[in-house]
């Protein structure tokens, strides 16, 4: 009897969920069929949005941004409605509080990346640098070859790829090479003291105004900077178009080498270090000049 009693209350459990299932499958395949509208024209939508992305260059990464964002913005729209479907509303009540909970423990998880997402953003629509600029940021200096919404990857001038965070980018000093369409070009020689300073200019800003990739519409500058150990130091500054690292490498070679040219042709010397031994108490005093005390001629102390 017990085991008869048993049977027929499983029986009559299982076949009240039969009937559950079959009155609830024509809720369920609509919950279905909206999950997959909701997919395709999401989508559509996103393929609509990298479509254009091609048109909007300076800002492509927003526009991806933006298509993804749709994309899942459409699809959160129709697991609530297929929810609504399935008369599901506390399950999505429940969900909305959980996923309050999860947005705020995934923040704090990880504010370092949003930060770095935010500053992407910012990056993108203020634009302080874009792709092909030549920037010195953190102490690494390079070409921009990729941004994104986490990080900006440079190419150093010896072939290596340097990714720095958008945060540092934004919230750390910068130097961009290329926003203004040129640079200067600083270049310290040392002459010899016996030199005529007003001919070392002279020749020295000569052999520079014929220089390749120098900017005609900027005058070359000179400063003496003072007195060194072993020479004359002074500053030449070249302003050029060319702002590219290797270019400006190479303006840099070539004014070496004019200059050396210049030098050699009027007789102007760039000196070697010198050391000058001075014997005297007061100064002014060579070796042969100093007369020493006989007992140390003879080897004895004093």
């Amino acid at each position: 009897m017990k085991i008869t009693k048993a049977y027929e209350m499983i029986k009559n459990k299982l076949d009240s969920w039969l009937e559950m299932a079959i009155a609830f499958m024509p809720n369920f395949l609509v919950a279905v069929i909206l999950i997959l509208i909701f997919f395709v024209v999401a989508k559509l939508l996103k393929s609509l949005v990298d479509k254009i992305e091609g048109q909007f260059k300076e800002n492509h990464i927003v526009i991806l941004l933006i298509g993804k964002m749709i994309f899942l913005v459409v699809m959160v729209v129709g697991i609530f409605a297929a929810l609504s479907v399935l008369q599901l509303d506390k399950a999505v009540t429940s969900l909305l509080a959980g996923a309050g909970i999860i947005g705020l423990a995934l923040g704090l998880a990880f504010q370092e990346s949003a930060a770095n997402f935010l500053a992407g953003l910012i990056i993108a629509f203020r634009k302080p640098v874009q792709i092909g600029d030549l920037i010195e940021s953190n102490t690494h200096q390079g070409t921009i070859i990729e941004l994104n919404l986490r990080a900006i990857w440079i190419q150093i001038p010896t072939g290596q790829i340097v990714i720095i965070p958008n945060k540092d980018i934004l919230f750390k000093p910068i130097v961009n090479f290329t926003k203004t369409g040129y640079r200067r070009m600083d270049l310290k020689v040392g002459i010899s003291y016996g030199e005529n300073l007003q001919k070392v200019k002279d020749v020295t800003m000569q052999s520079l105004e014929k220089l390749e990739g120098r900017d005609p519409n900027k005058l070359i500058k000179f400063w003496f900077d003072g007195f060194g150990d072993s020479s004359i130091d002074f500053t030449v500054a070249v302003w050029t178009n060319r702002t590219g690292q290797l270019s400006y490498l190479d303006l840099r070679s070539d004014a070496v080498m004019a200059i050396k040219k210049a030098y050699d042709e009027n007789d102007i010397t760039i000196p070697f270090p010198i050391r000058t031994l001075d014997f005297g108490i007061k100064g002014g005093k060579q070796l042969d000049q100093v007369k020493f005390d006989s007992s140390y001629r003879e080897g004895r102390n004093p």
